[in-house]
Parts: C-alpha cells; sequence; structure tokens
C-alpha cells in the first residue's frame, strides 16, 4: 500500500481526480455499496465536466467504469478510493473510514490516507495449529484480507501457499496425541514448512507478525523459525483457529496491537532525546517542511490531533501557520503534507499519545545530518 501511495503522489493530472466512498464489508449492509459507487461517480462526472469540459470527463469516466462496473462488492472493507486522471485510474480497498467526497486537483489527494496509514499498526496474523495454517493481514482492529489461493502477492511464490494443511501427519494419526516422538517430528516439519512460506511471502510484502495457536504447535515453530525478528508477540488459547472468523482472531490480538503500537513511540521518544543531544533534532514547522521537502527527514514524531493549518509555497520551501484554515490559499491541515512527504522520501512517522508528547512541543522531526 505505501508503494502504491508512494507512486500516485508522483503522479500529476489535469485534473487528477480522486474519489472516496464509504463501502460496508459485510451482507446485508453491502448492498447499498453499488448506489453509493454510483450517486460519487455522478458527482466526479459532474464536476470534471463543469470544471474542465466534456471529452476530458467521457476519456477520465471511461477508465473509472472500467476498473469500477464489474466490482463485487462482497470483497468492500471500510472505503472504496479511486484515483484517475485521462492515462490510467486505480481503485483501492481501504480498512479505514474516509470521508465521502470528490477532490479534483493536479494531484491525487493521498495526504490523509497516508495520515492514517502511518498512525496504523499494519501487521500479519500466523495462526498455526498441528494441522492447519492460516494468515490474516490486518491493521490496528480491522481485518484487511485473509490470504488465500487467489492472492496474486502467492502466485509469485515457490514455496506452499496459505492456507496450509498438514500433509506430513501419517495415516490414521491423531492431530491432538502428544506422546509420540515420531509426531513431534511430524509437527516440526511441518512448522519448518509453514516457517518458509511466511519468509517468502514477508520478502514479498513485509509486516510483523503475531503468532497464535497452543504452546506446544508455537513452541515448535519457535525452534524452526529462520529469523525471529518480525515476530511482535504471540497469543495462545483462541478457541476456533481452524475454522473461526477472521475479525475474531484478530479481535483476540489486540493486547499485542496495542504494545507494539507503546513500543513504537517509547522507541522513538529515545531516539528523539539522543538525536538532541547530536543536535539533529528541528521542532520549528518551517525547519520541519524544508527538511522533509529535502529529503532529511529520518523520524517524524507527531502528537496524536495535531493538525496547523498554513500557507506553503512549494517554489520558494516556505510554510506560514495562518489563524483561518478557510482562507484562499491555506492548507487546512499543513501537518499532514509534511507526513506525506516525509513517508514519501523514505522517513518514518510516529504518532504519540496526547498525554505521552508536550502540548508545547507537538511535532518533532530527528535529521538525517
Amino acid at each position: 500500500m505505501k508503494a502504491t501511495l508512494k507512486n500516485l503522489k508522483a503522479t500529476r493530472g489535469n485534473p487528477a481526480v480522486s474519489i472516496f466512498v464509504k463501502t460496508h464489508r459485510t451482507h446485508p449492509e453491502n448492498e447499498q455499496d453499488h448506489i453509493a459507487l454510483k450517486n460519487q461517480l455522478k458527482v466526479a462526472e459532474e464536476r470534471i465536466t463543469n470544471e474542465h469540459d466534456k471529452r476530458t470527463s467521457d476519456a477520465i469516466m471511461e477508465l473509472i467504469h472500467a476498473k469500477t462496473d464489474e466490482l463485487d462488492h462482497n470483497y468492500n472493507l471500510d472505503t472504496l478510493a479511486i484515483f484517475a486522471n485521462e492515462n490510467e485510474a486505480q481503485v483501492l480497498r481501504l480498512p479505514f473510514d474516509a470521508k465521502e467526497r470528490v477532490i479534483l486537483g493536479e494531484k491525487f489527494a493521498t495526504r490523509d490516507l497516508v495520515r492514517d496509514m502511518s498512525e496504523a499498526v499494519h501487521y500479519y496474523v500466523l495462526v498455526a495449529t498441528s494441522e492447519h495454517a492460516r494468515l490474516i493481514e490486518a491493521t490496528n482492529d480491522r481485518v484487511v484480507k485473509e490470504i488465500g489461493g487467489e492472492s496474486e502477492r502467492q502466485s509469485q511464490m515457490s514455496e506452499l501457499t496459505f492456507p496450509i494443511n498438514n500433509t506430513t501427519l501419517p495415516t490414521g494419526a491423531k492431530a491432538d496425541r502428544t506422546g509420540s516422538s515420531d509426531d513431534d517430528r511430524y509437527l516440526k516439519e511441518f512448522m519448518n514448512r509453514v516457517d518458509k512460506s511466511l519468509q517468502e511471502f514477508r520478502n514479498i510484502d513485509p509486516l510483523p507478525v503475531i503468532l497464535v495457536g497452543d504452546s506446544r504447535t508455537l513452541g515448535f515453530y519457535e525452534q524452526v523459525v529462520d529469523n525471529d525478528s518480525f515476530i511482535i508477540g504471540k497469543v495462545e488459547h483462541l478457541p476456533n483457529l481452524k475454522d473461526g472468523r477472521a475479525e475474531e482472531i484478530v479481535a483476540g490480538v489486540q493486547d499485542v496491537v496495542e504494545t507494539q503500537r507503546a513500543t513504537r513511540y517509547e522507541t522513538a521518544q529515545g531516539e528523539l532525546e539522543k538525536a538532541r543531544n547530536e543536535k539533529m533534532v528541528r521542532t520549528d514547522l518551517q525547519q520541519i517542511y524544508r527538511s522533509a521537502v529535502e529529503g532529511n527527514a529520518v523520524k517524524l514524531l507527531v502528537r496524536q490531533g495535531h493538525i496547523v493549518p498554513a500557507t506553503i509555497d512549494e517554489t520558494a520551501l516556505t510554510l506560514l501557520v495562518s489563524d483561518d484554515a478557510t482562507a484562499d490559499g491555506v492548507t487546512d491541515d499543513a501537518v499532514s503534507e509534511i507526513i506525506e512527504m516525509v513517508s514519501h522520501n523514505g522517513g518514518e512517522v510516529v504518532f504519540v499519545p496526547k498525554d505521552k508528547m508536550d502540548e508545547k512541543e507537538p511535532i518533532a522531526l530527528i535529521t538525517r545530518y
């Protein structure tokens, strides 16, 4: 997703059209999603025609309809995002809420999405039993998808693809039998195969991993794992691991997710204090903006909820704070503009809870030099 948003940020159009539609994950609520999409596309068509011309509108809408007319709304998440210009159209299903709107400009409206992604904990859940292994992708407390055979990412894999069944158990063996050394050997071999698949999948799309399973199975996995640096926690004894809904499993790992979130900002705060001693910290918004544009940004710490309206001159690389977010030429949220720039140029963004960051210094940047 980060790579996709980075490419979208670099794309220009006249116009660049961004459309956001609220959608639903479950039936029967998602039955209304095609109507919501149709309504937003109508708004987009009218705006492009009025603000540009019918030829431009027809060209862009043809590309959008080619991507959306056959959408299966049973796979919707929380927001449908559509980005299009006269050359291409792209549709994203997003696991967080975005304000329903149509935006026309010279560049796509990715700013708020980058902020949402920067604030989120994005991870995999490896669900392992003696007979099966599942892989679930999630953001915060929401499922993105359960990885299945139809996954485009798995089409590139040479190892077994998820979900994985244990075919190493001997005929007639009981999955819960613990007294046989042969069963231990078969289970260890199965976990080894699962790990090889997980390692290859993460090479394609690296995210941290939470382990879920019984203590015996996870114990064998931890013995054979090639690289455990990406494992951020484990949860034992959740029910219905084979057939349970992905949403129930993700709900069961939220303590680990919140611990990871806390670890992230605590680590960042420690790095910030070290950087202060080395005089490699910027706290002035103008200096932070310039450093972000120049690629001189390692890590940006932002107090949750911090928003500042400002006038930004991209040519002069200046940022002037404004008291009126609705005034002509004022960007309503300059902080999100900086967040997007830092992320685009390879820096990391960490959000800090309000009670953990002084309101007198709600934003700080660790620089490269």
